[in-house]
C-alpha cells in the first residue's frame, strides 16, 4: 500500500517525513481479548475517546498539508457509533479510507455502510489455520467462523479484503497453511507481522520466535512473490527489505518498481518516517507499538507535531542509529524495528534485537 520512495541510501533524513500512512485508534474498545494485542483492549467503554468533531477536525488538519492513506483501527472500530461519518468524511477529504477489523461483527448491513461510506478496503488478522489455533490466538470460542462468516460477506459485496497474521511459536509452522486460506477465502493481500512484545504481547513474550526463524520465514515469504496470486507485505518485519535485496542481487535481478513493485520503493520501519499512529486519546506516536509521547491533537496541530516532534527528527535523521543498525548499508530500506529496540533495551535508537545480520561481512551480504 505504500508507494513513495524511500531515503537515497547513504544519506540522513532530517526533513519533515513523506507521510504515507496514519493509523488512528478511534477507539480502543474490542469484542475479543487477543493474547498479542499491543492495547491490551477489553469489551468496555474508555474514557476520554476524541469526540466525532475532534476527529473530524483532525482530518481536516491533515488534509492541509498531505493525503496518507487512513487506517481506522482499535480495538475494534465497528464499536465506534459514529465510525461511519468518520469514514465518509475522510472520503470527502480525499483520504484513502481503510479499516482494520476483526471480522466478527461484519454483517450485510454493515459492508453496505463501509462501502457506501468509501471505504476501500478493510484487514481482518486470521492467525491460526483452523478454529483451535485461531480461537486461542483471539481468546473467543467462535472467532475464527465468526470471522469467516464476515469474510464471506465482505467477499460477497466486493469489499477489498485483507489477512494479516502475527507469527509466533504458537503459529509459525501454520504460516503456509495460513497463506493457502488467504487465497480460498478470495483475499487480495496477505500482511504479516512479526510479534512486537508490548501490551499484552508482554505476557507472551516468549513466544516471539527467535532471530534465526525470523529469518528463515522472511526468506520463505520472499519465495512467495511468485507463487501465490496475493500482494504481499511484511510489517513490523523491516529486515525484509535487507532479504529482499540480497536475494535479488543473488539472482541478477534489479530492484526496482517494474521487478519488486511497492517493495522496491519502501522501507522496513517507517514509524516516524512515512507512518504515524494516533491513540484513541489523541496522542501521537511513531507506531502503534512505540509508546512515545510526540504530542497530542488536542494541545497542537497535528502538521506541527509530524514536522516537528524531537521524537520524529530523531527517527528520520539515520546518522543517529546506534550500534549495528548505524554501521548498516541497509539503514535506509531497512531500519530496524524501532519498537522491538525500545522494548529491548529502552532506547528508540538502539540495534534491533532480532537482527542476524552483520554489517561489514560479505559472507552475510551474499546469504
Amino acid at each position: 500500500m505504500n508507494s513513495h520512495p524511500a531515503p537515497h541510501p547513504g544519506g540522513a533524513e532530517t526533513r519533515p517525513g513523506n507521510l504515507r500512512l496514519i493509523a488512528w485508534e478511534v477507539t480502543r474498545s474490542c469484542n475479543l481479548a487477543c493474547v498479542h494485542c499491543r492495547a491490551a483492549a477489553q469489551d468496555r467503554p474508555y474514557d476520554n475517546e476524541l469526540t466525532t468533531a475532534e476527529g473530524l477536525r483532525f482530518l481536516d488538519d491533515v488534509a492541509t498539508f498531505a493525503s496518507p492513506i487512513i487506517i481506522l483501527t482499535g480495538g475494534e472500530p465497528l464499536l465506534r457509533p459514529d465510525i461511519f461519518e468518520i469514514a465518509a468524511y475522510g472520503n470527502l477529504k480525499g483520504f484513502r479510507m481503510t479499516m482494520a477489523v476483526n471480522g466478527t461483527l461484519l454483517t450485510p448491513g454493515i459492508v453496505r455502510q463501509m462501502l457506501d461510506s468509501g471505504i476501500q478496503r478493510i484487514s481482518i488478522s486470521i492467525d491460526g489455520a483452523n478454529a483451535a489455533s485461531h480461537d486461542a490466538f483471539r481468546q473467543v470460542k467462535g472467532a475464527f467462523e465468526a470471522a469467516l462468516r464476515g469474510i464471506s460477506q465482505a467477499r460477497q459485496a466486493g469489499l477489498d479484503f485483507q489477512i494479516n497474521t502475527t507469527i509466533t511459536h504458537q503459529n509459525l509452522h501454520e504460516l503456509k497453511a495460513i497463506q493457502q486460506l488467504a487465497i480460498s477465502l478470495g483475499a487480495v493481500a496477505h500482511h504479516i507481522f512479526l510479534l512486537v512484545p508490548m501490551g499484552r504481547g508482554r505476557d507472551i513474550a516468549e513466544q516471539s520466535i527467535s532471530a534465526e526463524q525470523y529469518e528463515q520465514a522472511l526468506h520463505w515469504f520472499y519465495e512467495q512473490k511468485e507463487r501465490v496470486p496475493l500482494q504481499l507485505k511484511a510489517t513490523c518485519a523491516p529486515h525484509y527489505y535487507r532479504i529482499l535485496r540480497q536475494r535479488a542481487k543473488a539472482e541478477g535481478k534489479k530492484v526496482n518498481f517494474q521487478t519488486f513493485g511497492l517493495d522496491a520503493v519502501t522501507r522496513g520501519c517507517l514509524g516516524g518516517v512515512g507512518f504515524a499512529f494516533v491513540s484513541h486519546v489523541g496522542r501521537v506516536q511513531p507506531c502503534g507499538y512505540l509508546e512515545l509521547d510526540c504530542g497530542n491533537i488536542r494541545q497542537q496541530p497535528f502538521q506541527e507535531i509530524w514536522e516537528e516532534s524531537a521524537i520524529f527528527k530523531d527517527l528520520r535523521d539515520f546518522k543517529k542509529y546506534q550500534g549495528k543498525c548505524g554501521r548498516c548499508r541497509y539503514i535506509t530500506v531497512c531500519g530496524g524495528c524501532r519498537a522491538r529496540a525500545y522494548e529491548a533495551t529502552g532506547n528508540y535508537l538502539a540495534p534491533e534485537p532480532l537482527c542476524l545480520f552483520q554489517p561489514g561481512s560479505s559472507a552475510s551480504d551474499t546469504k
